[in-house]
This record gives C-alpha cells, sequence and structure tokens, in this order.
C-alpha cells in the first residue's frame, strides 16, 4: 500500500519537473525568435534600411543637373575663419589652413567645377593693391566666391569695390568696418548675382563683442555651358 506522503513526494516531484521543462522550452522560444530575427534582418539589403538622405555639401535639396552645388560660411568674429564648401569637397577652412584676416576668395572654373586659386587678403592690416591685381586677372567665365573674416573693408577703396561690382556684387559698395559677408559672382555676369548676404557691424545689434552674427548661405551655381 502506497503512503499518502509518498504520493505527495511524486507529485511535487511531478509538478516541478513539468514546471522546468515548461520554463526551458519558454526560453529555447524566446532565444530561437531573437536569433531567428537575428538572422533575418542580417539577410536584408542594406539599402532597404532607412537612411537619411545626404545630399552635396549637406545642402537642404540635391541640385539640378549641370549645377554646382556649395554651402559658405562667413567667419564669426576674429577667431573662426571662413568656410567654403563645393560639390562636397571644402575647398577653403580654418582646418585646411587657407583662410585668413579680410576677404577670402576662391576661383572656381565655370566648366568643370575644379578649383582654380584660393586666396585671402588682409583689409585691416594689409595693402589693397595685390587685391587689385587678384580681380583684374580673373578670366571671363570663371566662378568667385568669397566670404569675409574678421574686419573685409577698412582697406577696401573705390576701386576694389567697383571690380567686386562687376562681378555681380550688390553689397560690396556698403560694405564697412567688421560687416560680415558672403558672396558669389562671376567674370562676365550680365546681372547681378542672387547668392550674397551682407549684416552690418552695430552694436545694438551684433552677436559678439563687437562683431555680428555669422552668415551662411547655400545654393546650386549654373554650369558654363559655353
Amino acid at each position: 500500500m502506497v503512503r499518502p506522503g509518498g504520493i505527495l513526494k511524486v507529485v511535487t516531484l511531478i509538478a516541478a519537473f513539468l514546471l522546468v521543462a515548461f520554463l526551458a522550452f519558454q526560453l529555447l522560444e524566446i532565444n530561437g525568435d531573437f536569433k531567428l530575427g537575428n538572422v533575418i534582418s542580417r539577410s536584408l539589403p542594406s539599402n532597404m534600411a532607412s537612411k537619411p538622405v545626404k545630399h552635396k555639401c549637406g545642402l537642404s535639396k540635391a541640385c539640378p543637373p549641370e549645377h554646382f552645388a556649395f554651402k559658405m560660411a562667413s567667419g564669426a568674429a576674429s577667431v573662426v575663419g571662413p568656410r567654403m564648401c563645393l560639390e562636397d569637397h571644402l575647398i577653403m577652412s580654418g582646418v585646411k589652413n587657407n583662410v585668413g584676416r579680410g576677404i577670402n576668395i576662391a576661383l572656381i572654373d565655370g566648366k568643370s567645377g575644379q578649383v582654380i586659386q584660393t586666396a585671402f587678403f588682409d583689409m585691416w592690416g594689409g595693402d589693397v593693391a595685390p587685391l587689385i591685381k587678384f580681380l583684374k586677372e580673373i578670366q571671363n567665365g570663371v566662378v568667385v566666391m568669397m566670404a569675409s573674416f574678421d574686419d573685409p573693408a577698412t582697406k577696401l577703396n573705390d576701386e576694389a569695390r567697383k571690380l567686386i561690382a562687376e562681378l555681380g556684387s550688390s553689397a560690396v559698395g556698403n560694405l564697412g568696418f567688421r560687416d560680415n559677408w558672403i558672396f558669389v559672382g562671376g567674370k562676365g555676369i550680365k546681372t547681378k548675382s542672387p547668392f550674397e548676404q551682407h549684416i552690418k557691424n552695430k552694436a545694438e545689434t551684433n552677436k559678439f563683442e563687437g562683431w555680428p552674427e555669422v552668415l551662411e548661405m547655400e545654393g546650386c551655381i549654373p554650369r558654363r555651358l559655353n
């Protein structure tokens, strides 16, 4: 005759076994699902993953065909130099060590989009003559990108302003001490350029002590086709 205590022990052991088996099954099922999910996700083509669309130079939208994408910023006070990006290539910046106080200029081939030359001219402690010579030597069809750093105007005379205006600038005539200014024009342009920003140095509106806020601009430059 089986004792009641023995029956209870058997029932308890069977219940414990069934509980362990159930938990083990659940764990295996969870791990199986997890691993299966990993296999599926790894087997999916990378282009199916959701990725933000990146345009050249970080533009908000892509440029149309036969246009060059650009993005640029003026200098920040006398601390951070200007930067210029063209077709996803950084062409002037403090990191590249090719910017300086005054007016920073990049010359671009209007057909190929290749950088011809970069230079900067100190309009506070320098001489305006090298800038005038540089501007006079620019060839027709060349795209000209300009950005201020610290002071772009103290040594800027009427002749230099006229030469820059002929590149399509509307603001260079009013450019003053420590103003911020960015501009894209070209030699031989027939109209005023749509790519220009200018902010005056005014104590009541300056973001930095003695300097206005940084200017930023982006756009698409039409390729020269002839």
